[in-house]
C-alpha cells in the first residue's frame, strides 16, 4: 500500500505541474515569441473551444517523438475514421501515454492489494500491460476506421442511384455531387460529408480527377476506388456518366447479393459448436434428465441392498 499511495502521489503532483507549467508558462511563452501580445486574446478564445483534456492530451503527444511516415500513416488512419482536426494526431498519441501509465498504475495496485508475485516478476508484467495500454488507442482507432468504412459502403449504393437520376435530369458531375450531398446529409451523413469535401475542392480550383482521387485514398475503401476509376474514365474518353454509374450500380447490387448468399452458407457451418457446447447440453438436461434421475431413484436402493 505504501508503494501505490507514492505512485499515486507522485502521478498527480506531475500532472498538476505539467498542467501548470503548460498553461502559465509554456503556451504564453511560445505565442508571445511567434506573433507577439496582440494575439493573445484569440489564443485564449481557441483554447477555450477545445475542452481541457483533449487541450492536455495534444500537448503530451506534440511533445512525444515521432517519425514523418508514422505521422502520416496516423494522419491517414484519423481522416479515415472522420477525424478532420489538425491536433488530431497529438492527441491520439498523449491518449496512448495516458492509457500506458494507466494501465500499469492498474496493474501495480492490484499487486500491491495481493503480492502474489515477486518483485522482478511483477515489474515485468506491469511493462507488458504498459506496452498494451499504448497500443489499445491505436486498435480502437482502427474499428473506428472499419466501423465508418462499413457505413460509406451500405450507403454507396443510394449515392449512386441519386446520382444517376441527376445526371440523367441533365445536371453536369460536379452539380450531382453537390445535390446528392444535400440530399443525403440526414439519412447518410458520413457519406454527405465526404461527397461535400469533393465539392469543396472542386470549388478550390482542384481538378475533378485529383478531387475524386482524394475522395478514395481518404476513405481507403475499395468500392470508392473503383467508383472513382469509373468516373474518371468515363470524364477521360467522354462516355456516358449515367451508363458508367447505372453498370456499377448493378454490378455493386450483384457483389452485395453474392456475399449474402456466401455468409448465410457459412452459417451452417459457425452454429455447429454453439450447437454443440450450448444447444444440446440443455437439451440432453431436460429430456434425458428426469429419466435418469429416476433411474436412479429405483435403482440405488436395490444396489444398496444388493452389497
Amino acid at each position: 500500500m505504501i508503494l501505490l499511495f507514492g505512485v499515486l502521489w507522485f502521478a498527480v503532483v506531475m500532472a498538476a505541474t505539467a498542467v501548470a507549467a503548460q498553461r502559465y508558462w509554456a503556451r504564453p511563452a511560445t505565442y508571445m515569441d511567434r506573433v507577439g501580445d496582440g494575439l493573445d486574446a484569440a489564443h485564449g478564445a481557441r483554447s477555450a473551444e477545445s475542452p481541457l483534456f483533449t487541450r492536455l492530451m495534444q500537448s503530451m503527444g506534440e511533445k512525444m517523438p515521432t517519425s514523418p511516415a508514422k505521422a502520416q500513416a496516423l494522419h491517414r488512419k484519423l481522416m479515415a475514421a472522420g477525424f478532420r482536426s489538425e491536433s488530431a494526431p497529438s492527441v491520439v498519441r498523449g491518449l496512448q501515454l495516458v492509457t500506458a501509465f494507466l494501465a500499469a498504475l492498474g496493474w501495480l495496485a492490484a499487486w500491491s492489494a495481493g503480492r502474489f508475485l515477486t518483485f522482478e516478476t511483477a515489474l515485468g508484467v506491469t511493462l507488458v500491460f504498459a506496452a498494451a495500454g499504448f497500443i489499445l488507442p491505436g486498435e480502437v482507432l482502427h474499428l473506428l476506421v472499419g466501423r465508418r468504412r462499413r457505413i460509406l459502403r451500405h450507403a454507396l449504393p443510394d449515392a449512386i442511384d441519386l446520382m444517376v437520376i441527376c445526371v440523367e435530369a441533365g445536371l453536369g458531375l460536379d452539380q450531382a455531387l453537390v445535390d446528392v450531398s444535400k440530399e443525403l446529409a440526414f439519412s447518410h451523413p458520413a457519406l454527405s460529408e465526404e461527397l461535400a469535401l469533393v465539392t469543396f475542392e472542386l470549388r478550390a480550383g482542384k481538378r475533378r480527377a485529383e478531387a475524386l482521387k482524394n475522395l478514395a485514398d481518404r476513405t481507403g475503401e475499395p468500392e470508392f476506388k473503383n467508383l472513382v476509376g469509373i468516373l474518371i474514365q468515363a470524364d477521360r474518353f467522354g462516355t456516358s456518366i449515367a451508363d458508367a454509374l447505372r453498370t456499377h450500380a448493378e454490378f455493386m447490387r450483384v457483389k452485395r447479393r453474392q456475399v449474402a448468399e456466401e455468409k448465410a452458407n457459412k452459417v451452417g457451418v459457425k452454429l455447429v459448436f454453439p450447437i454443440f457446447f450450448f444447444i444440446l447440453p440443455s437439451m440432453f438436461l431436460v429430456t434425458v434428465g428426469p429419466a435418469l434421475l429416476q433411474l436412479l431413484f429405483q435403482f440405488l436402493p436395490e444396489m444398496r441392498q444388493m452389497q
